[in-house]
């Protein structure tokens, strides 16, 4: 039967969302998602998202496939489009604020009546069990640590939102080559899952420029979760303010660490692109 769905963006990073409220399994299989993705023959997109019924007293619960098919726990840049995609679903009964249940954990986002999406991202983990990575011991932190990735040496600090970041600061971000790059870092023996990898460079201590290879999507316009752990990183490694400003070739991410709570808030936007029906 056809699906109807809605493609959305946030800073570039662009997803199919599908209502998924009927049923708590997602409506169309990672490998019918690979294809839809594909900018060619497809919709074309870095993941499809889907709006599921809540759990665990939440009002939403998110799913996404990658654009390879694989399911990351989160997506932060996702989860603004969701929120978006969920008002314009409930109209004159949307809230500003959703409890969402996903693979990492529940997060709240908040639509603001700026048209910017807030979003309550909850407490970075920086354990290297949590992350996981082995390049320190698994109660220990892994902070500007050395690892050998394409013939080089890089020095990175490892961080989670719930998914693996691996956070590099460098001179200048655009020489690197991402797509190069970018694989051998996510496949690196040192990440078990995989891992994100994100390349800093610091303007500012409160305005950073980044790049990033998603794990499953590969080179993408913005990563939301990226772009916290990237703050969080810069704090530890004492590079950025707990307030800083994420310039990503899609757009300005605003991320706030809270030094009381702890907890990592994102801000940015979110915006429906069209509406369409396929087949399944």
């Amino acid at each position: 039967m056809p699906i109807e769905f809605a493609k959305y963006q946030g800073l570039g990073n662009d997803f199919i969302l599908i209502d998924n409220r009927h049923s708590s399994e997602p409506a169309i299989t990672p490998e019918q998602a690979v294809d839809l993705c594909d900018r060619h023959f497809g919709i074309g997109a870095d993941g499809v998202i889907f709006a599921l019924p809540g759990q665990n007293d939440t009002d939403y619960t998110m799913r996404i496939f990658n654009s390879d098919g694989s399911e990351p726990e989160m997506c932060g840049n996702g989860i603004r489009c969701l929120a978006k995609f969920i008002a314009d679903l409930e109209g004159s009964e949307a809230k500003t604020h959703y409890r969402i249940h996903t693979l990492a954990g529940v997060i709240t986002p908040e639509l603001r009546s700026d048209g910017q999406v807030k979003v309550d991202m909850g407490v970075p983990r920086l354990l290297a069990a949590e992350i996981p990575t082995t390049l320190a011991a698994p109660d220990a932190k892994a902070i500007d640590v050395p690892i050998e990735v394409a013939d080089k040496s890089w020095s990175v600090t490892c961080v989670s939102m719930g998914n693996p970041h691996c956070i590099t600061f460098l001179e200048d971000v655009a020489a690197v080559a991402l797509e190069t790059v970018g694989p051998q870092f996510e496949h690196n023996k040192a990440f078990p899952q995989r891992t994100n990898t994100e390349f800093i460079q610091v303007i500012r201590s409160d305005y950073v420029k980044m790049r990033v290879w998603e794990r499953g999507a590969g080179v993408t316009l913005a990563c939301g979760t990226g772009a916290c752990a990237a703050v969080v990183a810069g704090v530890l490694v004492g590079k950025c303010d707990r307030v800083t400003a994420v310039e990503l070739p899609g757009g300005v991410l605003e991320i706030e660490w809270a030094e009381v709570s702890g907890r990592i808030y994102m801000t940015g936007p979110a915006q429906r692109v069209f509406t369409g029906c396929m087949s399944d």
